[in-house]
């Protein structure tokens, strides 16, 4: 009897989130959390006085914020399932890899890249984690390989983020920041890759379970990284906690939907409502912020973000039909 429970639900999820209109609809929930963590960020370092050198205090920041996301998803995995999620021996080594790259190392470049840009910079780059999703798919999945309209519409949003970078207002706005630009890259390149691993993982595993000690073991290590060389929150307050409760639970949600989604669909078909997240962190910061949304580089720089992601869409609706 059980067995036969395991595989209704099996079932019932497969169909879930197979829809197309509950594909996007989960998406859109996905990406509006994850816009909303860029003015989050940088109103987090303001709450408990992080300075932008302070490169530990943000480690610790980072650290607290998904430790306490992985405790959230194994407590709604353990009601769930009426029973402690445990992880399986095999599960072990992909748990720690997705915990490493996805995390980790995504999130040290995230935090350290969103804190030398403005959050409406930090969206638009931000978005290449669809583009390289795309091109890594196409070296990891048979039925999943690049075409012509792949391409066409990576490059027409790499140009997007290229775009971005020239800032008219100011000659040191031109140019590549690594500090920023790059870094808020490398964080999207990790986001891609620990996207391929996560989803092979969990075609033998539990998608809530190993996001829950994903998110909590990451956490973990970002806050033993950030306090061992030196970061401490000095200043903390009642609107701070407030804040870093929003971001642990917006982190619990939207990575335990994208995860169940990546499982039961083409990595790269959920990659691309990825568009959603620099829109939304866009006019959230715009509004939280005060960040300039109206500048012609910035708006044109969307809009071609949102046309190559388009392409890329519309081309493998396409190929599907053939």
């Amino acid at each position: 009897m059980p067995e036969k429970n395991t595989i209704m639900n099996t079932n019932t999820r497969h169909n879930l989130f197979t829809k197309p209109i509950n594909i996007l609809l989960l998406s859109m929930l996905c990406t509006a959390l994850w816009g909303s963590a860029f003015p989050c960020v940088k109103i987090g370092y303001q709450l408990f006085s992080i300075a932008a050198e302070d490169t530990s205090g943000k480690l610790v920041f980072a650290g607290i914020r998904f430790f306490f996301a992985g405790v959230i998803t194994l407590i709604i995995s353990t009601v769930q399932n009426h029973k402690i999620p445990l992880l399986r021996p095999h599960n072990v080594k992909g748990v720690l890899m997705v915990s490493l790259v996805q995390t980790v190392l995504q999130y040290i470049f995230f935090y350290i890249g969103l804190s030398n840009i403005t959050g409406v910079k930090g969206s638009i780059l931000a978005a290449c984690n669809s583009f390289f999703v795309v091109l890594l798919a196409h070296f990891f999945y048979k039925n999943d390989r690049l075409s012509i309209s792949k391409i066409i519409g990576c490059s027409i949003g790499f140009a997007g983020i290229i775009l971005v970078n020239l800032n008219g207002m100011s000659s040191a706005d031109l140019g590549f920041n690594l500090s920023g630009d790059g870094l808020m890259l490398f964080a999207a390149l990790s986001f891609a890759i620990g996207s391929l691993i996560s989803k092979n993982v969990c075609q033998k595993a539990d998608a809530t379970i190993v996001t829950g000690y994903q998110l909590g073991i990451g956490g973990l290590v970002l806050m033993l990284l950030g306090f061992l060389s030196g970061g401490r929150l000095s200043q903390v307050t009642f609107p701070g906690i407030l804040l870093l409760a929003y971001m642990s639970l917006l982190s619990s949600i939207a990575f335990t939907v994208w995860t169940i989604l990546s499982k039961y669909n083409k990595i790269s078909r959920i990659a691309v409502y990825n568009f959603l997240t620099p829109i939304f962190g866009a006019l959230l910061s715009a509004l939280f912020l005060g960040d300039a949304l109206f500048s012609w580089n910035s708006l044109l720089a969307l809009a071609l973000v949102c046309i190559g992601i388009y392409i890329v869409n519309a081309g493998k609706r396409e190929n599907a039909q053939k």
